[in-house]
């Protein structure tokens, strides 16, 4: 049976139909303004750029500030910084306390990357920065069975792990041949403690 005409419906069918359609259309939009809006520099807290980054001073001094890479992050954890300082407007960084980055497997930012200030690297090579775990604020220290942080580790038993004490290990790259933490900061947007428990600090 062929769809009633849009001026046989009666009123409260055409809203909810007016509705819908504009739904389809805006909501694209508004995913798209979301990755795009500037973001201002967490405060207090270490500025963790997107996989693959150089060196901040080569970082600052090659990026376009295209926000090609929050364009195409598949986690929409790039935000883009805000603020007076010419130097750090426009370019890319992550707030996991917001959104993590997920180490995707396509690696889509560095890929996208127009300028070379996401220099392509796998994925073991990455080095946002290192999970630094708070013990007395992590809820197994006093018995909890908590899990989270490991279970939602995109490199699992690679990077982060619960140690033969109970703790919660996190890995460090420089003392186990090159493997480890990567710094995505999963565990950090997912620890369900406040103060987070777990947080990502710039790799030394």
């Amino acid at each position: 049976m062929p769809d009633r005409p849009i001026d046989d419906l009666p009123p409260h069918d055409r809203r909810r139909f007016f509705a819908a359609g504009f739904g389809r259309v805006i909501r694209p939009l508004a995913e798209y303004l979301e990755k795009r809006l500037p973001f201002p520099l967490p405060q207090g807290r270490d500025v963790l750029r997107p996989p693959g980054a150089l060196p901040e001073r080569e970082f600052l001094d090659t990026c376009y500030r295209s926000g090609a890479c929050a364009d195409v992050c598949p986690a929409k954890c790039i935000r883009l910084v805000q603020g007076d300082d010419e130097e750090t407007r426009g370019t890319p960084l992550i707030d996991p306390d917001l959104a993590a980055c997920v180490v995707c497997e396509e690696l889509a930012c560095m890929r996208a990357c127009p300028s070379g200030a996401l220099s392509l690297v796998g994925k073991h090579a990455i080095r946002m920065g290192l999970a630094i775990v708070r013990e007395q604020t992590c809820v197994r220290s006093r018995g909890d069975d908590c899990r989270i942080c490991v279970e939602r580790c995109p490199l699992g038993g690679d990077a982060i792990r619960i140690g033969d004490d109970g703790r919660v290990d996190v890995i460090d790259p420089a003392k186990h041949h090159g493997i480890g933490c990567v710094g995505c900061g999963v565990c950090q947007f997912y620890c369900p403690t406040t103060p987070k428990a777990i947080y990502v600090r710039l790799y030394p």
